[in-house]
Parts: structure tokens; sequence; C-alpha cells
């Protein structure tokens, strides 16, 4: 066979009938994507699958043993010969077992398979798992009978949509002790794979390993091309288990050279200091401040500011949990950057959000954000906002105001990464919730420059802010080219939130008090928000209100293979219709959602936080998930969250930070009808137990893989991490940043491993492609 390279496509060495069905099924394209389709698990011959614990449903590859085996005909009752309708002419049947539990396996017009499925030989057996009168099956299941106790050889079905039978350099490779299970398709069953793995292995040469030989012998590790046929082709678990050690660190050291590479590129960037002045519109705002910054606050606020008045870019993430008292500290952040006579931006991912933060920065600020009006500060500036939704003729009005430097605070969304959208001096870049916003957007508004009136060489300084608390080991994988700034302590006049879980078909009362607990708060002069997870007539979500932490399979919140309802998920319009002629007729009922005009979206959320005298007032506001973060309306306490089992643990934990912001305890009824003991009820359950969010984040962290804890605008990296768990490894994750940080030290542009800078290209062209993707 013609020796191959591991980023020639996979025809070369599967065919091209092989190579398709791998690339539409699993997306494997080139040599190297197929060895890195590592095994899931391994399979020893003696050690047969639990049958019991197989669900309805789901894809399986399971080795067992055949119990019994018949066909029996089928009469046609009655049609017509030629009918095309006609019923199976013979039906054959197989019991497979465990030696406890049992499956059957069904064929149909296939009577020649009883020559294959012999009582008492065991074999491989892949398909999705279904029902028929209660006993569960699988229907024309693809399998692999494995050598008889005589010494026989492997028998493929004869499938005549099977490619070709093993050859017996192949038979010998499946008759190893230790069998390898793969991510398989119904088109593609593991042992296929497994049979393309072989080629690939017996056919690549020259596989360049990314890893210093120095790193790989500190470690004891195997050099690449004997870990990839040691996870794919062991003789025992032990063999396994030292290349996915070997490969697991791979992966983590890939990262974090890119991003050690990002740190040091970033600290060689040149900055204007911005440092802070005695008597500028920060001590003005700190002077007139109601309240004492707490502790965390202040610590947090001198890493900033620190930060800030260095000539190199700053560039921090950071972190608290809902209610820590972000938005405060990212504006006093703004505040240092226009003292020193430069302009700040505050890029968020939503109108709603951008909305939010242009009323809250400037009800803070006061007469300080009043520049050149009547009653303006003398010492003032003005918060500028821009959307892509304004009318021309404002949207001229922001820009002129950004462009001569008037503003000193800009808010926007995506907007402001416009072309056309000039700074008179950028000095800081805030970019709230980072998870919504690729690694180049990001850098869009840091690449700009700093405007007409600094240097055009310079870079403006960053600051990333997440309302997701996140892991540690995940904050150093993802966002390890950011310095982490934490705020670990909740400002003091903040209520107390109850969280409990609500499951109507169990006690139908518990919601009917519900609807009545909604009564009392408004009777008492207090707010309530009703969460639902669609909008309505069959509309999706928005592009602001699709889940983003990982649950969602097809875009509900619900979580692969997970029970759904029967009946359909609660929407905004359905429910408003309901809560006005039926449940709450009496209450004033508004709703909002990602669907509605901007100026629609803005007057709903106005007439949600008016005082609960004023007549044109909302009691209740039904939303989507468009009110997740930023809305705050301090006399809302309460929270009922429909099909909560359609969210998240991180994003439910955000939504009910949106009650008890205005000092009185907040309440929140998670209303679910998901079966007690589901994964589904354990979140919500989790929710319930704590209002940590660091706690629940590594609980969400530690349920899920990787690739969910990434988010959606990571999920360029998704590709990258096959075996690595941050949250399991985080020893591995610590080994490989060291190791990163000293080969990056020695090398920056990594001249002398050729290897490891096309690894480190793979992985940044991974996060471009995903920029490039959301355009």
């Amino acid at each position: 066979m013609t020796r191959v390279r591991l980023d020639d496509d996979l025809a070369v060495v599967t065919g091209a009938k092989t190579a398709k069905a791998l690339k539409t099924g699993l997306g494997l394209a080139t040599v190297d994507d197929l060895l890195r389709h590592y095994p899931r698990r391994y399979l020893d011959p003696g050690d047969l699958t639990d049958l019991d614990a197989l669900t309805i449903g789901e894809h399986v590859t399971v080795l067992a043993q055949v119990v019994s085996v018949s066909t029996r005909r089928v009469a046609d009752r009655g049609r017509a010969p030629s009918s095309s309708s006609r019923r199976p002419r013979t039906v054959t049947q197989a019991v497979i077992s465990d030696g406890r539990g049992r499956l059957t396996i069904v064929f149909f017009n296939q009577a020649w398979r009883e020559n294959q499925l012999v009582p008492g030989r065991r074999g491989l057996f892949a398909g999705t798992v279904s029902a028929f009168g209660g006993t569960r099956q699988l229907a024309h299941p693809r399998y692999a009978m494995l050598p008889d106790d005589e010494g026989g050889e492997w028998q493929l079905d004869d499938d005549e949509s099977a490619t070709a039978a093993p050859d017996a350099a192949e038979r010998e490779a499946m008759g190893r002790l230790i069998i390898p299970v793969y991510p398989a398709t119904g088109a593609m069953p593991s042992w296929r794979i497994g049979q393309a793995v072989r080629l690939a292995l017996d056919a690549v040469s020259d596989i360049d390993d990314p890893i210093p030989a120095q790193v790989l012998d500190e470690r004891g590790f195997d050099a690449l091309d004997v870990a990839l046929r040691g996870v794919h082709r062991p003789m025992d678990l032990s063999q396994a288990e030292r290349a996915r050690e070997r490969l697991r660190f791979e992966e983590a050291f890939g990262l974090q050279v890119v991003l050690a590479q990002r740190r040091r590129a970033l600290g060689e960037m040149p900055a204007i200091a911005r440092p802070p002045r005695d008597d500028g519109i920060l001590a003005s705002f700190d002077a007139r401040l109601p309240f004492a910054l707490t502790a965390a606050q202040r610590r947090v606020g001198e890493e900033i500011g620190e930060d800030l008045s260095r000539d190199h870019p700053m560039h921090r993430l950071l972190q608290g949990d809902v209610g820590s008292g972000k938005t405060l500290v990212a504006l006093r952040a703004m505040l240092q950057a226009v003292d020193a006579g430069s302009q700040a931006v505050l890029l968020a991912p939503t109108e709603v959000l951008a909305q939010q933060h242009h009323r809250t920065i400037t009800s803070l600020l006061g007469s300080l954000a009043d520049q050149g009006l009547l009653g303006g500060e003398e010492q003032a500036t003005r918060v500028a906002l821009l959307t892509g939704s304004q009318g021309a003729a404002r949207r001229r009005r922001e820009l002129l105001d950004i462009a001569s430097g008037e503003a000193g605070i800009v808010v926007g969304t995506h907007a402001l990464l416009e072309e056309n959208v000039e700074f008179a001096d950028l000095g800081l870049v805030v970019v709230d919730e980072q998870h919504r916003f690729g690694v180049e957007q990001r850098a869009v508004l840091a690449s700009r420059g700093t405007g007409a009136a600094g240097s055009r060489g310079s870079r403006p300084h960053v600051l990333v802010m997440t309302a997701t608390p996140i892991p540690r080991t995940v904050a150093m994988t993802v966002f390890g080219d950011l310095d982490v700034s934490v705020l670990d302590e909740p400002p003091p006049g903040r209520g107390r939130i109850s969280t409990h879980v609500v499951v109507p078909r169990e006690k139908p009362a518990h919601l009917a008090r519900a609807w009545q607990r909604v009564r009392e708060e408004v009777a008492a002069g207090r707010r309530v928000y009703v969460v639902c997870p669609r909008i309505g007539d069959d509309a999706p979500a928005s592009a602001d209100e699709v889940p983003d932490d990982g649950v969602a399979d097809d875009g509900t919140g619900q979580g692969a293979g997970e029970d759904r309802q029967a009946a359909p998920t609660s929407s905004v319009i359905d429910v408003v219709a309901e809560l006005r002629e039926r449940i709450l007729p009496d209450l004033r009922i508004g709703m909002v959602h990602g669907r509605l005009p901007a100026d629609e979206k803005e007057e709903a959320l106005r007439r949600f936080a008016l005082p609960a005298t004023d007549p044109d007032g909302y009691d209740v506001l039904v939303s989507t998930t468009v009110i997740e973060v930023g809305v705050d309306v301090p006399t809302a306490s309460t929270m009922i969250v429909l099909d909560a089992d359609r969210f998240g643990i991180s994003q439910l934990h955000q939504l009910r930070g949106r009650v008890g912001r205005g000092g009185d305890d907040g309440l929140c009824l998670l209303v679910t009808n998901a079966a007690e003991g589901s994964a589904a009820r354990e979140r919500l359950d989790a929710v319930a137990a704590t209002t940590d969010g660091f706690v629940l984040a590594r609980a969400d962290a530690e349920a899920r893989r990787e690739g969910d804890v990434l988010g959606t605008s990571q999920s360029g990296r998704r590709r990258s991490l096959r075996l690595l768990e941050v949250i399991r490894d985080e020893d591995v994750v610590l080994d490989a940043r060291d190791a990163a940080s000293a080969i990056v030290d020695a090398d920056p542009d990594l001249a002398d491993m050729p290897a490891l800078r096309d690894m480190v290209r793979r992985i940044d062209d991974d996060d471009r492609a995903e920029f490039l993707g959301k355009g």
C-alpha cells in the first residue's frame, strides 16, 4: 500500500465508499481525523455488556451471547402477491444475553441469519434500542460474531450494504484480547471503524510528534505513533490507558501553547498607560456612592487600576457570581480611562443587555453623565448607545459623539464592530458575557488602535466580564490568555433567594399555590417574572435566547437522551393569553422576547420597572431568556420558570439572579414534569440546593463533556479536546501549562518545532473558523 501522511484524505486508505460514510456520519475527513477518533471504551470478550442498563432510543454496541434463534413465517393476510405493502414473509428472532438481562434482535426476510447466530456464540451487536410489545429489541442490528472456543474466525454479517469481508490480517487484528468500541453510527458500526483504523495505522508514515522530546522524556510518555497504536490496538487495558494519558496531555499542551503565545504577544504590545487621578470623575463618583464597596470590589478594582496604569495592554477576565457587582467594577475602570483622557467601550451581546447597561450607567453617574448639559457637572462625560436597530438620525448623532470624543463611555452591541465606527481615543474595551463572543470578535475593537488622539501603534486595554461562574481549570483552559480576577463577595443589602422544584403531575396543588403566591407578591407592591422556553407560534428563539450552557441538543434546552414531555413546552404567547384570560385576569401582564422590535422590548422592561402605584406598570412580565443577564428591576421578588428542565444549571442560576436585587428576599420556582431520578430533575435539584454559583459551575462542568463546558462560542476547540476533561484532569492542565510556558519562553515562534507549530496553527484556525461561521 502507498505510504500516506496524516493530512491525506481518508479515501487514500479506506476507499471512497467507506471514506464517504465516515465523513457523512462522523465528520472524519483525513487520516488524522480517523486516528484521533478514539475508542470510547474497551471490551474484554469475557465480560459481557450489562443489557439491563440500556435505554430506549440509545444507539449501542453491546457484547452478548446468543441464547436462542428461530424463524417463523408470517401470512400475507389476503394481500395480492404483487402488493408493495405486503407483510414480511419471515421474521428471524434471536435472544442475546449477558447472563442476566436479555435483548431480542429481529430481522425480516433474512432467515439465513440463523446459520450465523449460533446459540452459545458471542458477538458484537450494534443498533438503536427500541421496544415492541413491552420487549426491548434491536431491529436489523449490525453484528460481528467472535471466534468460537475452537479457534475459529470472526464472522461479520453479510448484509449487502456492508463493506467487503475482512481479510486474514483484519481478522487477526479483530481477534485481539481487547476489543475497542468506537463512537459509531448505524451505517458505520464500531468494528467497521476499527477496520478503517487498522488500514490507516498500517499505511501511515512520517508521524511527526508535536510534543518536544524533552517534554515526553520528562514525563515518561511514548512517542505519538506508539500512543496511537496503543490506543487503537492495545494488547491489554494498561497499554490503552498509558496511550490515553499521553494523548490527553497532548490536548492540554496544544491549548496551553496557544494561550502562552497569546500572553507573550500581549505582553510585548504597546499601550498608553491610563493612570488614575485624585481629582477626576472617578473620585467624584466614589464620593457620592450611597454605599461602601465590598472588600472584593476594592481588591479587584485595585488590580484593574494597576493594569490600566501600565504601558502594555491589560487583558483581564472579571468573573463573579450573580449580584456580585461586576458592572460597578467595570464602570469604575471605565471612569479611570476617561479621567486619563481616553474613551471606554462596553460591548454587550444583545440589545436588551446593552440598553440595560446604558440605563444603569447613566443612572449611577447622574449629573456626571451630563457633560455640556444644563445641570451637568464641571467634570463630566457623556454615555453613548449604539445598537443595530437605532434610527438613522439617532445613529448619526451617536457616531459623531463617539468620533469627536464627546462620549467618553460608549455602550453597544455588535454594531460597535462595524468599520464605520471611529473613536477619538479608545483606551479601554470591556466585553460583557465573553462566552457569547469568539476570540476574533473580542479582538476587533482591541485592534482598532487608540484613534486620532493617541498612538496608532498602541492597543486599548481589555477587560472581559462573565456572569457565569467558571471553575478554575475551565477558566485556565478557555481564558488562559487572560489574567483572572474573581468577585467572591456579594454586596450588602441583597436579599436571599430560595429555590424550589414544583412538579404539577406529582402535586397539582403546588402549581395553583405558585399562582396564588404571585397575587400575594403583587399585592405587596412587588413584581414577578414568568420565564418560558419558547416564544410561541412555533417561532424559534432568537440567537439571544438559545440556551448556551451545553444542555440543549436541539435548541430547546432539553438534554440529549432525556425523556421529553408529551405536551409541547410553554411559550410566552400562550402563557400570556392563559394568565390574562383565566389564571390572573385582574393583574397587568406584559411580555418580552427576542423577536420583538427593540423599542417594544425597551417599553415592556420600562413598564415592568415602574412603581406599583403607576397605572401604566406591569405586575407580571412573561419572558424568554432574553432577561437572563443584565436586567435589574429592584422590585422583582419572584420568578416562575415553566418547563425548567429545558434549561441548564448555569442558565437557571443566571435567571433567578434577576430577583431579590432590591433588598427583599427572592423566590424562584422551577416548574417541571421531569421524572424523579432523571438527569433533568437532578439538575433542578442541584440548583435548588445552593445559591453558590461556583459550586453549581463545578457540578455543571463535571456532569458534561468539555465541549459543552467551553460553550458554543468555543466550539472550535471542541474537536481539540477528545479525551481531556478539564475538571477531572486538573493536574494534567496545570502540568501542560507549565510545560507550554517553558517551551514558548525558550522558542516563542516554535521555529525548531514544526509539528508543534502546525498543531498550534490548527487550533488557532478552529477559533477563526468559528468566528467566521457566526458572520
